[in-house]
């Protein structure tokens, strides 16, 4: 496959190959790309950046075929006897919950060279991968195909901006980046600290997690930071004062009121008027 010239053409050819399998179902009515498949015949694709699936999103995708059959066929490619699955692959894990034997596919005329970039393709186009993994689909195919940010923004339809700011995460330490995909960082507090030094990257990290901070407070301490300032003397919670919050928010639980605490704040939250009506009766 080429990888030189033609900017991005071989990752449009193979955009155009999957469209091409789904119009030929949906509006050509060609009934051989469409099979019921055994799914013990079918292996997964070895290229599949997304090595996390959300079991509770899974769970519901599987009610959800339960009650209406699956309405997008996936699409595999024969192999070794078998199949290999290219697109679809929260599709494939829902459908094998459900305890099914078969499922409908499409059989996909694609060069196996190009199972790799097809995965990563489909993955950034209709799927939420974390953070992390997004970035490395990103550099991975642009290093592939020797292709600039703007023309991988052409080919997959986001903003240059987006995919700067995504792979910029890659700068980050690799326990910050296994943070972000446990989803104990969040992008938005990611963006703030990159291009920090080793150790205030790990101190801003500790500062995030540990004392919750919003990313408005993290780009304060992140401000510090690169002053040279003491964090502590920046941002650090008094501990009395997190602990009466603390307490605060027991009291609040006992009149059965939900309450947040972020950072310095402590939310309440109401359904409705009458929830009000009732927590000032009981404090009465």
């Amino acid at each position: 496959m080429a990888k030189k010239g033609g900017l991005g053409r071989g990752l449009e050819a193979i955009l155009g190959d999957v469209e091409l399998a789904y119009k030929a179902e949906l509006n050509e009515g060609n009934s051989d790309m469409v099979k019921d498949i055994d799914l013990d015949l079918i292996v997964e694709n070895p290229y599949q950046p997304r090595k996390n699936f959300d079991e509770t999103a899974l769970r519901e995708l599987s009610e959800s075929i339960k009650r209406h059959g699956l309405i997008q066929p996936i699409i595999v490619i024969e192999k070794d006897g078998g199949y290999m699955l290219i697109a679809g692959e929260r599709r494939f894990r829902a459908t094998k919950m459900l305890g099914e034997s078969k499922i409908k596919a499409i059989v996909a005329d694609i060069e196996s060279q190009s199972l790799r970039e097809l995965a990563l393709i489909e993955n950034i186009q209709r799927e939420d991968l974390n953070p992390i993994e997004l970035a490395n689909s990103y550099k991975e195919l642009i290093d592939e195909y020797k292709i600039t940010q703007d023309g991988l923004a052409n080919i997959i339809h986001k903003s240059r901006v987006q995919i700067t700011n995504t792979m910029r995460l890659l700068s980050l330490s690799a326990v910050t980046q296994e943070y972000i995909k446990e989803g104990k960082l969040t992008q938005g507090h990611a963006k703030v600290i990159v291009g920090l030094e080793p150790n205030d990257e790990k101190t801003a990290v500790d500062t995030i997690i540990g004392q919750r901070l919003s990313v408005r407070e993290t780009e304060n301490l992140v401000k510090n930071l690169k002053n040279k300032l003491p964090p502590k003397a920046a941002l650090k919670l008094d501990e009395r004062y997190l602990e009466r919050l603390t307490n605060l928010k027991e009291i609040f639980s006992k009149f059965d009121v939900p309450v947040k605490i972020k950072g310095k704040k402590i939310t309440i939250e109401f359904d409705d008027v009458a929830d009000i009506d009732r927590l000032i009766n009981k404090i009465k």
